[in-house]
């Protein structure tokens, strides 16, 4: 296929935290909001003028330094993000937020603030809770936290405006950049895609590290570009797989499972399409913030929520998104020492094979993959099995 105008683009600005359109806001006057889980609803932190950038450490080599004040045993993207910010690379933000999501990033904001990783004066860290179930009760709780910690923060730091009126305008920006991933990704369902699964993760990625505002022209660019491409006239991919995990926000495991011969078609992941980028509907009758936090807890994906109702929809929305998009199997991803994912890449492998029927590949992770000889070597392997699996079924057919 012919190359996507903005993909290297896009690439680029995926190379740094501070990139240059975060540079570019940040000259025009905005406040960069760093942030390092969903569960800091993002349209908070997009309010009037400040947008957000979700934490990542591209180009991690060494995690040595955290290591030291962290540990072997915990899990690399809290001690990449840790090591990133003793570094200095954090030190363009105005502002870091966190949840209580599990121990490893707990231990990894604490540090962010005990060892002072920015010497902006008017620089804070906020860290907030997060209950594990979706209760009315819990949902106060929730709501608090993000006026309190959040919201209350960046006024009394910055001055930033935040009414319902500036929430509601964040939360219309928030949608149109939803609505534009939704008609990408609904391309993928087509028998031969006009789109990659590395390229879409591209595309979203710059969604979550980037100033909307900046870059919505582009991904509306991109989506007109992309109902006109034409796909090859043969299909360069041998199996279609959804893609579930925990953080993947570094784009080369896309690339090196689609290197290996399958085409990624749908997602549910941490910085993925699913959950992140859906449309956050709001009425006219009740309190703004509370409208968000709910959607925020009904949509989250997450292993850290434990009661029956999450378990299954998270094993509901990986069988939804896995037919619905036509997906031959399904490849779980955790990132190794992760705590929620090891139990639930455990468990859902079994059950989405024995009682949903479907075909998985299990793997665990550091968090640069780089070029994996075993990764590679096992997802090659279930590429083939998926092939033959297919071969035999439309022999059989015929």
């Amino acid at each position: 296929m012919k190359d996507l105008k903005h993909l290297i683009y896009f690439e680029n600005l995926l190379e740094s935290a501070n990139n240059e359109l975060v540079q570019q806001a940040q000259k025009e006057g905005k406040l960069a909001m760093g942030y390092t889980c969903f569960h800091i609803p993002e349209v908070l932190l997009n309010v009037d003028n400040c947008f957000s950038v979700r934490l990542r450490a591209p180009n991690t080599n060494s995690v040595d330094i955290a290591t030291y004040y962290m540990s072997n045993y915990t899990c690399e993207f809290a001690r990449a993000l840790t090591e990133r910010a003793i570094e200095g690379g954090y030190q363009f933000l105005d502002a870091m937020l966190g949840v209580d999501a599990c121990s490893m990033m707990n231990r990894a904001m604490e540090h962010f603030e005990l060892l002072q990783v920015n010497d902006k004066p008017k620089f804070f860290v906020t860290h907030t809770d997060m209950p594990y179930k979706v209760t009315d009760y819990t949902l106060d709780s929730y709501v608090k936290q993000m006026r309190l910690r959040v919201l209350d923060r960046m006024t009394e730091a910055y001055g930033v405006d935040t009414s319902d009126a500036a929430i509601r305008k964040a939360v219309e920006e928030h949608n149109e950049v939803c609505k534009i991933i939704s008609e990408i990704a609904a391309l993928r369902k087509a028998d031969n895609p006009v789109i990659t699964g590395y390229e879409f993760h591209i595309i979203v990625l710059v969604t979550y590290t980037c100033p909307k505002y900046l870059i919505i022209d582009k991904l509306r660019e991109t989506l007109e570009e992309l109902k006109k491409r034409k796909p090859d006239a043969k299909p360069q991919f041998r199996a279609r797989v959804a893609l579930i995990g925990s953080e993947i926000d570094d784009p080369s495991l896309t690339k090196l499972i689609e290197s290996c011969g399958a085409l990624i078609v749908s997602d549910r992941f941490c910085f993925g399409s699913v959950p992140g980028r859906e449309v956050i509907e709001l009425n006219d009758t009740e309190d703004v913030l509370t409208q968000i936090c709910r959607h925020y807890m009904e949509v989250a994906e997450c292993a850290r929520y434990i009661s029956d109702e999450k378990v299954k929809q998270r094993r509901d929305t990986s069988d939804r998104l896995a037919r619905e998009y036509n997906a031959d199997g399904i490849i779980y991803e955790q990132m190794k020492y992760c705590d929620y994912w090891g139990f639930e890449r455990a468990l859902a492998t079994h059950v989405m094979s024995e009682e949903y029927g479907w075909p998985v590949l299990s793997i665990d992770r550091l968090y640069i993959t780089g070029n994996s000889g075993q990764l590679r070597t096992r997802v090659q392997a279930f590429v083939e099995s998926l092939e033959i699996k297919r071969i035999h079924k439309e022999e059989g057919n015929n």
